[in-house]
Parts: C-alpha cells; structure tokens; sequence
C-alpha cells in the first residue's frame, strides 16, 4: 500500500496538493509559485513553504462532525440516524450501512489510497526539513516538527488498522522507484506487529513533544498528550474481543504464510490498556487537563451546562477537557437543525439512543427489546412512554434552552404536553436529543416533526427517525441568519480517558476501587446518581460482568455521536452484529396528530420501523479494495469479504 513514486528533486505542484492547507486559513498553497518550477530545494529552503508541507500532511484528521468529509463513517454505528434520502446526494455511507458494497465499491478505497500518502509525505519531511537560521527555523524548531511528522504517521496507522486491520506497513524508507519484486509489492503486516510498534512509538514521542504550545497559533499541533491519548485508545482496541483472542480469524494469513491476527487470548493486552491509560490521565492531570464544570448560583455542578458546553467552549475560555482537537473544522450544525429554521434538518439520532439514556435518578430505562422493536421497560426506573406530561418541569439549572431565557421559566427543561418518553430523563438526554414539540430557543418555538408540517416530512431534510442530533450544534448557531459560531473539533477528550481507564481496569484487575472512582466522576458531572453505598447512591455493580455492562452503557451515553466511538466500540466489543444490524425504529414519520395510539396510523408518537441496516461478520473490517488487489499480489483480503 505504500506504493512511492520516484522522489525527484523537481516536484510539480501536483504531487504537493495532496491537502497542503495553512492551520490558521484555506488558503490555497497551489497558488504560490508556477506548476513546473517548485523545487524540493525550494521547498525546505523557505519557511513558509515547509510549514505548508507539514500542514499538508496534518490535513487528512478527519473532521469530527461529518466523520471523514461526507463519508460518514460514523452512521454506521447505532448512534447516528441520517436520512436515507441523502444516499441521492452521494452520501456513501447510506448505501454502506444497507450492506449495498464490496471490494470494487469506489467509496472503500478513501483512507486505503490516502492516508499512506501523508505518511509518505511525512517520510518526505522528515529527510528533507532543516534549520534556516537566517528565517528564524531553529534546530529545536526542526527537531520539534519532526517529531511532529512521526506523530502523524503513527496516528495514521491507527485509523488504517481501525477501519481495514492489518495494512502493509513501511516506516523505515522511502522507496526510490527502483525496486522490484517483495519491496515493492509490500503485502499486509500482522495486526500485533503493527499496533508494538504504534505503542512504543507514541510512548517514544511521548517524551519528546511538549505538553502544551505557548504559542497559540500551534494549538492543535501534536502534544505528548496527543500521543498518549492515541496510544491509549488504540491499545484499548487492541485487547478488546476482536481482536484478542477472536476464533473468527484463525488462519487467517498474509503471502508469508504469518497469522495477521493473534487468535489467542492474551490477558496481558487488558493489562497494557490499563497501564497506557492511567498514564495518559496523570499526564492530562499534571498539564492542567480537566474536566469541565460550570455551576449554578449555589455552587452546585450544573449538570446541563457542563455537558453541553464542554463540547463548544475554548481553552482560553476555561475549557481543559478536550485533548486532542482540530483547530478549525466544518460542522454539520445546518443539517442538525430543523428545517422549518432555515437548515436541512435531515442529521437524526436513533432510538436505540433515545432509549439508553438513564432517567434522572440514574436508572437505565430500556433493558432490550422484543420481537418487532418492542421496549422492555425496567420497571425500576419510573420510566413510561404512555401520555403526555401535564406541568413543565424544571431542574436546578442555568440552561436556557427549554424557555429558560424568559422570566418565571428558569430552569425549565421541558414543556407541559411533552410525550413522556422524554420526560424525567438525565441531563445528557436533554442537550443531545431534539425531540418532537421540544423548544426551540433560536426560532422561538417548538419543533414541528409532524408529517406535512414545518420541521417534518415528505422531504429527507427532516428526522426519518424522529429525532435530530442536538449535542453537536453550537445554541448560539442561527441557519436562517448565517451564524455558526466557531468551537474545536474534538477528537479526544478527557471524559473518553476516564471511561476508557474504566473499561480495560475492569477486565484485568475487577473490583479495583479505581473502576468505580472514574465511572463516578463521569456521572457526577452528567447529574445523576454515583455509585457507592451513602444515601441516594445507587448500588455498586458487584460482578465483572455487572460493571462491564454499566461501564459500556456510561459511555453509550457519555460518548454518544463524538466521532466514531460508538462504531468502534460495537466493533472492538465484536457487538456490531448484533447492534448495528437488523430493524431500527423510531417514531412515526408519517404521523400527523399529537398521539401515542399504536393503533391510530396517524398517530406520531408511537414506535415504527424506519430503516434496515446490514452488519455481518465481513463488516468489521472494510474489505480491501480489489483494484488495489489486482495491482499488488502480495495482498490478501480481509475476512469473509
């Protein structure tokens, strides 16, 4: 896959466009000097163009929101409900979450094709950059970037291995275009080899980058924190059931011969997870990482507001969450909003989502479902999905979005008539979810979901499932007035370390008191009960089993619609097909009254099917595009594809 042209010494443009963007502008780096002059020489002897090559290879970060520029990797997990409707727009992940691809799919080659072209250009770099005094490039400011440049391409592998397994790995040379035969046609390393070398080289890296960057302008440039987080999740995957200790794969083997998956089941990867994590929350915690709080007037956490705003809020503005951002990155806060306000309305969440959000007292309401999507209520929750709720109600909160800006109505968090589904949920729900008849503060009104009507159907830009992703939307932003007011792109935050530290503790070391003490930070911050055996604490879970399940449900919730954790945790927990195959429901689309009668087919406020999804065991992995299959015969294809 790291297939290299021959390096020559002149470069035209087009071999330097492979995404070469300032990390302060779009500003075009084509556009400085003519297609057939721009030297390699010329490059690294000038200041600004050697920082727009290393942007260059900074530039394929995926962007959060819409999870790989319109791909959408991230719908095809359980969280995510975009309408089927887009697939007319060249949406690719609609098609890809109905099973409709295989190898000759053009849409499965993107990363395959790409991302071994930053780690070249990374390579390139590496050689190439040197000290100019005279532009005030000094040896630190070289070693810095460099380091830098090994960052990116560690972080590369990552996503490659996330999304195909085992790739063909090469980081020691760059190829001239003399070689022939095994050198040039690299076949796919095994899965453990790779991932040692990720884990030994962010922790290396680790101890190189700086912490923070006293210089603004390189926020969002690689850290030791950036590489500890990486390194921390990846090795998280790698001692999850997919890939550690999975039968599925036995045999399974690249042209040498050499399993690309270890089939057997090593403890000692949960072990090295946990270690990895623990690392990264000390070192988060000493670079003055935090969790983010806001509070009410009585000094009280305000649960809404700490939860909503930690995903919008800078650093400069007290935000010492996130750990790994991008700087400046598109949104998808137009097709968030509904439609009746100015914007395509056609980015949903799930039911299944809706559903796994605790109530207030921190008691999840939906223990699974029967045949045809029927709910099994937890009778211990309180929870009710029958009626509608008679007065509004209101929380100890600062939040405005329920009416909460107008007088008499502080700390309102839902309306009266509001169906009781939504009713008496955790805060989390409410900043997440934009449900049918929910205020609608930018618009000064409820939400319209009906069919007909101004947010609903016939058209895709409305909520197939009934339900538009709130979470990601800045409140501040206004579709009918072009503003969108600029927020990081979150890639890591420190709430993910908490609950990741969490997860690979409980499996290798159950019954830590660590286990309980990180899952508990996470809930005192959403507003709901921790816990532990004092008064209005719920019981601590008292198997592994127990807290396995209560640590995945927490970051089901905590986690929900941030990149694509909820894919990848279906994926490492070899979940998905079960999880994100099948029936999905939601609430009616078609339905034009204000009614939960499962009888009336007007009626909205009811559960019906409202898509078909396909996740088999080939689709843990993306297949191996089969034009690069039939270039290179040293390659294999990945599992049952």
């Amino acid at each position: 896959m790291i297939y290299r042209n021959s390096i020559l010494k002149t470069l035209k443009y087009s071999l330097l466009s492979m995404g070469l963007f300032t990390l302060s502008s779009c500003e075009d780096y084509l556009d400085k000097a003519p297609d057939d002059m721009l030297t390699m020489d010329m490059v690294f002897n000038d200041k600004i163009r050697t920082e727009d090559w290393l942007a260059g290879v900074y530039s394929a970060i995926p962007t959060p929101a819409t999870e790989w520029d319109n791909f959408g990797i991230n719908t095809l997990g359980d969280d995510v409900d975009w309408s089927d409707g887009l697939v007319q727009w060249g949406w690719p992940a609609i098609n890809l979450r109905k099973g409709i691809w295989d190898p000759t799919t053009n849409d499965v080659t993107g990363w395959w094709v790409d991302l071994p072209k930053r780690v070249r250009s990374a390579l390139i770099f590496i050689d190439n950059v040197k000290p100019l005094p005279a532009q005030l490039v000094t040896e630190e400011e070289v070693e810095n970037m460099k380091n830098e440049a090994r960052f990116l391409i560690a972080y590369y592998y990552c996503l490659l291995t996330d999304i195909y397994g085992p790739v063909p790995f090469n980081v020691d040379k760059i190829l001239t275009g003399g070689e022939t035969g095994e050198e040039l046609f690299t076949g796919q390393t095994p899965y453990d080899t790779i991932i040692d070398w990720i884990d030994q080289e962010l922790k290396n890296l680790s101890t190189k980058l700086p912490a923070t960057y006293k210089d603004g302008q390189k926020y969002g440039r690689a850290t030791s924190i950036m590489c500890l987080a990486v390194r921390a999740r990846k090795l998280l995957f790698a001692a999850s059931p997919l890939v550690n200790g999975n039968p599925d794969y036995k045999g399974h083997v690249n042209y040498k011969g050499e399993e690309l998956f270890n089939s057997t089941y090593d403890p000692k990867k949960w072990e090295r997870a946990a270690k990895a994590c623990k690392e990264l929350i000390d070192a988060a915690h000493a670079a003055g990482h935090s969790l983010y709080y806001e509070y009410n007037d009585d000094g009280s956490i305000d649960p809404f507001n700490s939860y909503q705003n930690m995903m919008f809020r800078q650093a400069k503005a007290g935000n010492k969450e996130p750990l790994f951002v991008r700087p400046k990155c598109d949104h998808s806060d137009n097709c968030s909003m509904p439609r009746g306000a100015g914007a395509n309305g056609c980015f949903g969440i799930t039911q299944t989502l809706v559903d796994a959000f605790f109530m207030e007292n921190g008691v999840s309401p939906i223990l699974g479902y029967k045949k045809g999507g029927v709910p099994i209520i937890n009778e211990a929750s309180g929870y009710t999905e029958k009626g509608f709720s008679t007065e509004p109600e209101f929380r100890n909160t600062k939040w405005i979005e329920a009416q909460g800006d107008q007088e008499g109505k502080e700390g309102q968090v839902t309306m009266a008539e509001t169906y009781n589904m939504y009713c008496h949920r955790e805060p989390r729900f409410y900043i997440s979810v934009l449900y049918n008849s929910a205020w609608y503060r930018q618009d000064n009104r409820q939400t319209s979901f009906y069919y007909g009507t101004l947010d609903g159907g016939p058209t895709h830009d409305s909520p197939q499932a009934g339900y538009l992703q709130r979470k990601d939307v800045h409140p501040d932003a206004n579709a009918r007035n072009g503003i969108y007011p600029y927020r990081p792109g979150i890639l890591y935050r420190l709430g993910e370390a908490y609950l990741n530290y969490a997860e690979a503790l409980n499996e290798c070391d159950p019954g830590n008191p660590d286990i309980v003490k990180y899952v508990n930070l996470i809930r005192e911050r959403a507003g709901i009960p921790q816990y532990g055996n004092g008064a209005g604490m719920l019981p601590i879970p008292t198997s592994q089993e127990e807290m396995r399940t209560a640590i995945h449900r927490e970051r089901r919730v905590e986690l929900n619609t941030e990149h694509i954790i909820r894919y990848l945790d279906g994926k490492r927990w070899k979940e998905a097909e079960k999880s994100f195959n099948g029936d999905f429901y939601g609430m009616n689309f078609l339905g034009t009254e204000k009614s939960d009668d499962v009888n009336d087919p007007k009626a909205y406020f009811k559960r019906v099917k409202t898509s078909e999804r396909v996740f088999t065991k080939k689709h843990y992995w993306f297949p191996v595009p089969q034009n690069e299959m039939d270039k290179n015969p040293n390659l294999v294809q990945n599992p049952y594809w």
